[in-house]
Parts: C-alpha cells; structure tokens; sequence
C-alpha cells in the first residue's frame, strides 16, 4: 500500500504501458506498442516488467520507424531471444508514475470509489473504466445489485470527480420502459 496526492491510501498497482510485438532485427531489437502519450515516453519511466511482475526489463534505445516504435532490450541481444518475447505486457509500478496535477487523474484511481447521485443517493462504485472505441466508459457495480451500469465518461454524466474524497457524482441515464428499445419492432405490422 502506498500513499497517493492528499494523503489517500491505494493499493500498489501496475499500471500497462504497452506490449512487445514482433522481432524487428536479427540483432535482439522488437516492435513496441506504446500507450503512453507520446509513444518514446514507454522508455522514460526505467525498467519495465511483465505481467506477474517477476520479469523485469529495461528499454536501453529506442527509435521511431515506419513499423512503429523499435526498441532494443538490454540482455536481449538476437532475434531468437527478441522472437520469445512478443506478446509480452509491459507494466510500471503506480509509484513511478508522475504525480498528477490537481485536476488531474489516472483511470486507474478511478476503480474503487464510490459512485453517488447529485442528490446524496448512493448508487454504487467503479468496477473499471473501459473503452470500447466510442470514448471513455464508467462501469458501475450497482449497490442493490444486478448488471453492472455503463455510463459514459463526459462532464455531463459525471460532473464530480473527487479522487482524494472516494466519489465520483454521476447522472445515470433512465430508459423509458414504455418505449421500445432501438431495434424493437415487435409493435410492427408485417
């Protein structure tokens, strides 16, 4: 456990920034997918590990190309050893991450607090912050249980965030149950 901006508690988390793909020479270099700002950034926050943490490895250069982002991995000096790599996650601890400005935030530090209405009610909490091509989404566990709630991630459905207070204040879109959902033509006549 760690302790984050304001004095909040976390769990020591990892966070992914990118995965090894294929060998790109005959001397240990790979392709790299980055999901950090800037691609080059990957290289920026030391050593990297993989997903269980055990395996540690360190970005000694780093170049753009026209497949991509090409790194060379310190020990990993032919194509042989670069080829059984690929696939591999690579992932930095919370603790290296940079401090986030105050309105600011990782999604990160988003999956665990408490989701509550404008008015007070409590609804539930973050379960995870997915994105499935369309914009960032708030999954919720609903606290009376059931399927969990996606709502989208903008200023207009959720107007608060308050990392250091553990909530986050959204606007759950209500369906109409009277009306058919889209794609509903059981009223039609054929």
């Amino acid at each position: 456990m760690g302790v984050g901006r304001e004095g909040r508690y976390f769990m020591t988390r990892r966070f992914l920034l990118g995965s090894i793909g294929a060998a790109h020479s005959m001397h240990g270099e790979v392709v790299l997918q980055s999901f950090t700002k800037d691609p080059k950034d990957i290289a920026a926050y030391g050593p990297l590990t993989d997903e269980t943490g055990r395996r540690t490895m360190e970005i000694i250069s780093i170049r753009v190309a026209g497949k991509g982002i090409i790194a060379r991995l310190k020990g990993v000096n032919d194509r042989t050893a670069a080829e059984g790599l690929r696939g591999t996650a690579l992932y930095v601890d919370r603790d290296k991450m940079p401090v986030p400005k105050p309105e600011d935030f990782y999604h990160a530090d988003l999956v665990g607090l408490k989701v509550i209405a404008p008015d007070g009610k409590a609804i539930g909490e973050v379960i995870d912050v997915p994105n499935y091509g369309g914009g960032d989404l708030i999954e919720i566990r609903p606290d009376a249980g059931g399927e969990t709630i996606l709502v989208a991630f903008t200023k207009d459905y959720v107007p608060v965030v308050d990392v250091a207070g553990g909530r986050l204040e959204v606007i759950v879109p209500v369906l109409n149950e009277d009306e058919p959902e889209d794609g509903d033509d059981s009223e039609a006549s054929g």
